[in-house]
């Protein structure tokens, strides 16, 4: 099949794009359109969790997201974060973003390698008697809380914000010979927009293991699989498809 119509659900890049050259080599048309946007909790919700913030003596960061609002849920009920609060990240992006409202401190903050294990890891002996806030998205992998219930680390999880299904009734995925999503949020959305889809020839590209099992679960035919060893990217994977579908 030629793919020249490509839809990816996400928001459109503000700076250099790595499709760019793509869009030049294949003589491609690429549109962008977000299947699903952030939603930040209010103070109402909040306090109905139940969660006193100075309670704790360490949090846990999986996105940059969760850092934005966790702090604008702490100005907004003007708690002051302590200095001796430990962040633990799940990656070292996430880590350096904090610089954003903290002085860096190695000695408070740690990150691991973009895994749950590498979360547990880093907290370890030394730091396994503190107190966890998870600071996660309505939408979280009940794995994540169970990784700290199987350690014995003391921990309580909160919603910091909600992932909420995009308005698509004016997409047209019909005029599309590719639809690229990156989440498993992306494919519920899909779903609950397009109650009636049916995939026919429309290639579907999937990026990261959560994403390639939502769609394998709503029985949807996966062309693409990222990221792999010789497709590190999306963007990657992309241009071995396409290359290869010209031989």
């Amino acid at each position: 099949m030629i793919v020249k119509q490509i839809l990816i659900a996400q928001p459109a890049p503000n700076g250099a794009s790595p499709y760019a050259e793509l869009v030049q080599t294949h003589k491609l048309q690429i549109d962008f359109q977000p299947f699903v946007y952030v939603e930040g909790v209010s103070v109402k919700d909040f306090r109905t969790q139940r969660i006193d913030i100075l309670t704790y003596t360490a949090i846990v960061f999986v996105s940059r997201t969760g850092v934005d609002q966790f702090f604008r849920l702490c100005e907004e009920l003007r708690i002051i974060v302590p200095e001796s609060m430990k962040y633990f990240c799940m990656t070292e992006t996430i880590a350096l973003y904090l610089q954003k409202y903290i002085i860096y401190r190695k000695r408070k903050i740690f990150f691991g390698n973009g895994t749950i294990e590498s979360i547990i890891t880093s907290i370890g002996t030394k730091h396994k008697g503190e107190n966890f806030l998870l600071g996660l998205a309505n939408n979280s992998k009940p794995e994540f809380v169970k990784a700290f219930e199987k350690a014995k680390i003391k921990h309580t999880k909160s919603v910091l914000y909600c992932t909420v299904d995009s308005d698509l009734t004016k997409v047209d995925l019909s005029q599309y010979d590719m639809l690229v999503l990156y989440s498993s949020a992306d494919v519920k959305s899909l779903i609950n927009n397009f109650p009636s889809f049916k995939q026919e020839t429309l290639l579907l590209a999937s990026f990261g293991p959560s994403t390639l099992k939502a769609l394998k679960a709503a029985k949807l035919k996966v062309a693409i699989q990222a990221p792999t060893p010789e497709a590190p990217s999306m963007a990657k994977a992309l241009e071995l498809f396409l290359a290869a579908a010209k031989k």
